[in-house]
C-alpha cells in the first residue's frame, strides 16, 4: 500500500476518535437545522414557489446543509496555516509525497470521518418529523458523488487560503473573508436559488456553491439526467482549477521559503 492511502487513514481516525464529542456537535448542527426550517417555512409561506422550490424542499435543505457542514468543513481551516507559521511546513516539504497530496488524503480521510459521525443526526431527524423528499437509487448516488466532489472543492479552496501564509504571516484577515464568502455563496445561509437576478447567476457559478447549493439540489431531485452530469461536472471542473491553482501555488511557495534560507 503507498503513503497516501496511509494518510487517508491517519486522517479517518484523528477525525473519528471523540465520537462522543462529534455526535454533540452534531446534536448543534440539527438543533440549528430546525431553527432555519422554521424560519423557511415562514419565508415560504409568504413567498410560495419561491426560487422553485416548495417547502418541502426548503426545509429539507436546511437539514441536508447542516448534514454537509462538517464534511465540507465550512467553519474551518487547515492545520497546515499554522505548521507554516511555526516552521514545521520545512519538514512537511522532505515527506516522500508531495505537500498538497498529502494534505489532500489526510482532509478527505476528515472529511469522511465526519460524514460518518455528522451527517446522520440532522438528516433522521428532519426525516422524522417533516415530509422529506428522498432521492431514488440513482439519485442518492449522484449525492455520494456531489459530497465527495463538494469536499475537493472545500480542500482547494482552504488550501490555497493556507499557503497565503508564506506571503501574509497572519491569516485571521484572508480566513475572516474567505468565511464570508463560504457561508454566503455555498447556499449555508439561504439556497442560492433566492437570490435575484445576475447575482443568483454569479453566485451558482462560484466555486463555493459546489460545496452546499450542488450537493443540496442534486438531493432534492433539481439535477436529474443530464442536468446532474451538468452538476457532478461543474463541481469536477472547479475542484480541477483549485487543485491546479494549489499545485503552482506549492512551487512558488516552496521557491519562497528556499529564498529565505528555510
Amino acid at each position: 500500500m503507498g503513503v497516501l492511502p496511509w494518510v487517508w487513514w491517519y486522517g479517518f481516525r484523528r477525525h473519528a476518535a471523540y465520537p462522543l464529542g462529534s455526535l454533540a456537535e452534531s446534536l448543534t448542527n440539527t438543533a440549528f437545522a430546525f431553527i432555519r426550517a422554521y424560519v423557511l417555512l415562514a419565508l415560504w409561506h409568504a413567498r410560495p414557489a419561491l426560487g422553485g422550490y416548495t417547502p418541502d424542499d426548503a426545509v429539507a435543505f436546511c437539514f441536508i446543509t447542516q448534514a454537509l457542514i462538517g464534511p465540507v468543513q465550512i467553519f474551518g481551516g487547515m492545520d497546515l496555516t499554522e505548521r507554516i507559521r511555526n516552521g514545521d511546513v520545512a519538514i512537511d516539504l522532505h515527506r516522500p509525497v508531495g505537500l498538497q497530496g498529502w494534505w489532500l488524503a489526510e482532509d478527505l480521510g476528515r472529511a469522511a470521518g465526519s460524514l460518518l459521525l455528522r451527517a446522520g443526526p440532522p438528516l433522521a431527524a428532519g426525516a422524522l418529523l417533516f415530509r422529506f423528499p428522498w432521492p431514488g437509487p440513482v439519485g442518492l448516488a449522484g449525492f455520494a458523488a456531489a459530497i465527495v466532489l463538494g469536499a475537493l472543492v472545500s480542500f482547494g479552496i482552504r488550501y490555497l487560503v493556507a499557503l497565503g501564509m508564506f506571503w501574509l504571516h497572519d491569516d485571521r484577515g484572508l480566513n475572516a473573508v474567505t468565511l464570508v464568502m463560504s457561508l454566503f455563496f455555498s447556499g449555508m445561509i439561504l439556497p442560492l436559488v433566492v437570490f435575484p437576478g445576475r447575482l443568483g447567476e454569479i453566485a451558482q457559478a462560484l466555486p463555493w456553491s459546489a460545496q452546499i447549493q450542488v450537493p443540496a439540489d442534486v438531493f432534492l431531485g433539481r439535477r436529474t439526467g443530464a442536468g446532474l452530469l451538468g452538476a457532478l461536472a461543474f463541481q469536477a471542473g472547479w475542484a480541477a482549477v483549485l487543485l491546479a491553482a494549489g499545485r503552482l501555488l506549492t512551487r512558488a511557495a516552496r521557491r519562497k521559503l528556499v529564498i529565505h534560507g528555510g
